[in-house]
């Protein structure tokens, strides 16, 4: 009989402690287990000029290194007017050679002038000297004498203008001038470089290394400058973005590290380490810390890079941490 009374106070006692096990559990809060998503750098990718796609060279799901052309537009007034800021290049290089050069037809011209017009100061200077000494003779009229004087000046002055006109020729455009024409050179070399910057613009390239997830251009469509054509992510640099209440970062900081469950990858676990901490806009609030509503509780991005590479990582594929075990 007191066999019998012990087993059923044994018996009791495994029942309450199952019940108070049960209880416990029961009451105990739910282990914290937080979910986030893969992330990768998104690329949109423009022209810079406007044109029709004449070719495509990339498709969705490809993969492309950078540099690699993957579309070429065709733009004939892009063409057009490359063609006239060469040709406006030739003309400036032509003005600025015209101005810095004189022909020697011309030089010469002006010598032979030069020497007319010594010729003429010769001539009058002699008849002047012979009308003055017959007028202080007595044998011409002053008359004679004063217009010999007259032809002696005005030959002097055509001796000088040839002269002047001699040495305009020999030393050229004035200075003024020759900046003149060197600026217009310059002027046209910066048009022609830019026109071929633009027509080098309508090869498009890929400005990063990844996969080709959107194709918005077609053959044969027209589309204006910074119109999208392809979207591409860099899946070779990937990370995890987490969403958290602040009340739940728990002195968490850049650098820790802690694992991460990836259901589209067998819920392999992979080591992350804390790369940012970014306080989310005021909008993105959980609740409030009060039941009047003073304090609200902010949401901060916290985003985690894989400690080493892992291949088959896409963006949008769901991460999960066990916040309990990464507190601890």
């Amino acid at each position: 009989m007191a066999k019998s009374n012990a087993v059923r106070w044994i018996v009791g006692l495994v029942v309450l402690g199952a019940f108070g096990v049960a209880v416990w559990l029961a009451t105990r809060p739910p282990p914290l287990t937080i979910q986030g998503e893969v992330s990768a750098d998104r690329v949109d990718i423009s022209p810079r000029v406007g044109g029709r796609i004449g070719k495509l060279g990339a498709n969705v799901g490809d993969m492309v290194e950078r540099g690699t052309t993957i579309a070429e537009l065709d733009s004939p007034q892009l063409v057009a007017a490359l063609v006239a800021a060469r040709a406006a290049l030739s003309v400036a290089n032509a003005d600025l050679a015209r101005i810095n050069s004189t022909r020697p037809e011309t030089i010469a011209a002006r010598r032979a002038d030069s020497a007319a017009a010594q010729a003429d100061v010769t001539l009058a200077k002699e008849t002047f000297d012979r009308q003055n000494q017959l007028a202080s003779t007595g044998n011409a009229p002053q008359a004679r004498v004063d217009e010999a004087t007259r032809n002696l000046e005005m030959a002097a002055r055509k001796k000088d203008a040839a002269d002047a006109a001699l040495q305009l020729a020999v030393a050229g455009a004035s200075p003024e001038e020759r900046a003149l024409a060197a600026a217009q050179v310059k002027q046209a070399e910066a048009a022609l470089s830019q026109r071929e910057v633009d027509v080098a613009e309508l090869v498009i390239r890929s400005p990063i290394a990844g996969q080709v997830t959107t194709r918005i251009a077609e053959l044969g469509e027209n589309f204006s400058a910074g119109a999208p054509l392809f979207s591409m992510v860099d899946i070779r640099n990937v990370w995890f973005t987490f969403n958290l209440r602040e009340d739940l970062l728990g002195g968490l900081k850049v650098g820790d590290t802690f694992e991460v469950t990836v259901p589209a990858l067998q819920s392999e676990r992979i080591p992350v380490r804390v790369t940012v901490i970014n306080v989310q806009g005021q909008y993105a609030t959980w609740r409030a810390t009060r039941a009047t509503g003073e304090f609200d509780l902010r949401t901060f991005e916290v985003r985690a890079a894989p400690v080493q590479p892992r291949e088959g990582l896409r963006p949008g594929m769901s991460a999960i941490a066990s916040w309990a075990e990464r507190g601890r």
